[in-house]
């Protein structure tokens, strides 16, 4: 039997991606504010006279949504938030919403590289696991993975957005949909850019005394 395992995330492709792993899980999504918890955030790092690491930033949206999982589900099993979060010209980009802003965006990032980082957290809340205080096993890490972008026309950029894909999506591309043809290169994980690292995600598992196939039923 598999163990109980159960994603926290309303993205398809990370859906696809662990399904194509031949792991089928259970989906909850979180109801997180993320711009709310990035807030407060920022402003206790610089309260403390620091600067929030931008390759942090997903890492703490995925606890969140992993936490509030938890809290409100008690889920049996081992839960996974990710986020993920493009890395460009020294900013943090998450969706763009809008059009005009992926217009923007892609205007900028046009024959340039960014760093795509997604953000992984385990919560191990399977209750025959948990220890004497009857608190649950954390395991988290961001996977980062350098993407080049094609040097993309106006009309190709236009065209792009008005697909609807680009809006909805961390940095505005996606490598794996419509957006692959405008990604000329990476330098790291394929599947860390979809949007859940199996690489990462197997290691976090084995801190957890999970190996990976004991996912799939």
């Amino acid at each position: 039997m598999a163990v109980p395992f159960l994603l926290a995330s309303q993205s398809p492709a990370r859906l696809a991606t662990l399904r194509s792993a031949g792991v089928e899980p259970r989906v909850e999504v979180s109801g997180v504010d993320e711009d709310a918890i990035l807030a407060a955030a920022r402003a206790s790092a610089s309260a403390a006279g620091a600067v929030l690491p931008l390759r942090d930033q997903p890492y703490l949206l995925a606890r969140a949504k992993a936490d509030d999982v938890v809290a409100r589900h008690d889920p049996d099993a081992i839960v996974l938030g990710c986020d993920s979060m493009l890395e460009f010209d020294g900013d943090i980009l998450g969706k763009p919403h809008s059009p005009g802003v992926a217009r923007e965006r892609w205007r900028a990032m046009r024959g340039q590289t960014g760093i795509l980082h997604s953000g992984h957290a385990l919560i191990d809340n399977r209750r025959d696991r948990r220890g004497p205080t009857g608190a649950a096993t954390i395991a988290g890490d961001t996977s980062s993975t350098v993407v080049h972008f094609a040097d993309l026309s106006d009309a190709e950029i236009d065209a792009y957005v008005a697909t609807g894909e680009p809006l909805k999506v961390a940095g505005a591309f996606t490598v794996d949909g419509l957006g692959g043809p405008y990604v000329t290169a990476i330098e790291g994980d394929y599947h860390g850019v979809v949007g859940v690292s199996l690489p990462l995600l197997r290691v976090l598992l084995r801190t957890l005394g999970v190996d990976f196939h004991e996912l799939r039923g």
